[in-house]
């Protein structure tokens, strides 16, 4: 990603807040997994939305109009002991040199530099609440400030949520952010080709999942979220992430993972057989997925409300499970009702961008949102019959199956970047077939 990229978005960003604001981004904290071990650290969202700077300790903060310099960044001075420990820093100059900023400081000189840079503005867009220390810190420099009033300081008197600008900012991407997503889905796509390949009753459910993440990190990417690697009827746990379970002779397994590439997240879920083909009842449902997911993509284009797409998966699955016995009655009450969500009960999309599930409002006074060029989501229609559901015919219990792409809308319609991954029934027995004979 190029700074020029970072900068464009900041200059944006300070735009829409005006020239008598200030916008205040902390660092992702870093988080103990146990004792004295931390996870993988990952920045922050909107910082790296912004800048692209890796490191913990941190601070953003945007000056709009300011004549010295609108971007600066206060983290971690260079240590030669701790980067012997913990790897290389960049360091205020580093930092203004890779990132394209305009200055740089110590994290440590914060609390000096800060409540100055607060004065004469007059609103503060911070995510309040996400941090509750630092929500603290914040407070009390603002304090500072109005505690110097009668020697004229002009304290900030409005304090707004940063997520009203940047989240509408961060859901229209911009032609490096698809880069890097087109990059992420085709990493993801040959990590799902993968599993299909290695598949194998008899073998374990962690085992696929180490096929499809290897493919990850050899690409010079990780998971996006918790892979979901669900053999039969934990297919229809849909947020399954044990993976500990046997992989049976003519079982579905449900594939739900992508990886993340520079920070930018991939979301794709594949149903197929373990043995290679897709029993009659498996096939029967499949197919209706496939016909929900083709429903929904038609409505992926400039001007359509997001909205319509899931409704129009939802009518063709219910339709389908009438036609199958698993619902009863009319499809027009079953959807006014809702009743259809016993086998389906999730949307049929979300925003995908930095995060897995991005940021951007759905809808915006009361309506469903229209479409526009720009904007990514996902298409996953879905459909789940329980194990225990008694009420069903027993052919039809313990299956599992959710189709999902990510979809960009274009300026004529969409563009699937995910759409190199067999899909259907038949192209997915075919590939299998093709990979598993050498061909």
């Amino acid at each position: 990603m190029p700074a020029k990229a970072y900068a464009r978005r900041r200059r944006q960003l300070m735009k829409m807040a005006g020239e008598d604001a200030i916008l205040v981004l902390p660092a992702a904290l870093e988080r103990i997994r146990n004792r004295d071990t931390h996870y993988p650290y990952r920045q922050d969202s909107d910082l790296l939305y912004l800048t692209g700077f890796p490191e913990p300790e941190a601070v953003l903060v945007l000056v709009p109009g300011r004549a010295h310099g609108e971007t600066l960044l206060f983290c971690r001075e260079r240590d030669r002991d701790r980067e012997g420990w913990d790897g290389p820093r960049f360091g205020p100059e580093g930092a203004v040199e890779a990132f394209g900023l305009d200055d740089a400081y110590p994290i440590t000189d914060l609390d000096d530099i800060l409540p100055g840079l607060l004065e004469g503005r007059s609103r503060v867009y911070y995510h309040f609440g996400r941090d509750a220390e630092f929500d603290l810190k914040l407070i009390g420099w603002v304090n500072r400030v109005r505690a110097m009033m009668k020697m004229g300081n002009k304290p900030p008197h409005e304090f707004l949520e940063l997520g009203h600008l940047l989240d509408e900012l961060r859901l229209f991407k911009d032609r490096d952010e698809l880069r890097m997503m087109q990059r992420a889905a085709d990493i993801t796509v040959a990590a799902h080709q993968a599993a299909m390949a290695s598949v194998r009753p008899g073998m374990q459910e962690y085992e696929l999942q180490a096929d499809l993440e290897r493919v990850f990190r050899a690409s010079d990417a990780v998971p996006a979220y918790g892979s979901i690697v669900g053999s039969g009827a934990n297919a229809c746990v849909l947020h399954y992430v044990a993976n500990n379970g046997p992989v049976r002779d003519g079982d579905l397994v449900l594939v739900d993972a992508g990886a993340e590439y520079r920070g930018y997240a991939a979301d794709i879920t594949r149903t197929f057989p373990a043995n290679g083909r897709f029993g009659k009842e498996q096939r029967i449902l499949h197919d209706l997925v496939g016909r929900a997911h083709a429903a929904a993509l038609e409505q992926a284009r400039p001007g359509v409300a997001y909205e319509a797409g899931h409704l129009a998966a939802v009518e063709v699955l219910t339709e389908g499970l009438l036609q199958l016995g698993l619902l009863k009655g009319k499809a027009s009450k079953h959807i006014a009702e809702g009743t259809y969500r016993r086998f389906y009960p999730h949307k049929t999309g979300h925003w995908i961008g930095v995060d897995v599930h991005d940021v951007g409002d759905y809808r915006i006074d009361g309506e469903s949102r229209l479409l526009e060029p720009g904007m990514v989501f996902t298409i996953e229609p879905g459909l789940y019959i329980r194990p225990d559901d008694t009420t069903v015919a027993a052919k039809w219990r313990g299956i599992g199956i959710r189709t999902e792409d990510d979809v960009l809308v274009t300026r004529d319609g969409h563009k699937v970047l995910t759409d190199k991954l067999a899909r259907s029934a038949d192209e997915i027995e075919d590939h299998m077939e093709r990979v598993r004979s050498g061909r």
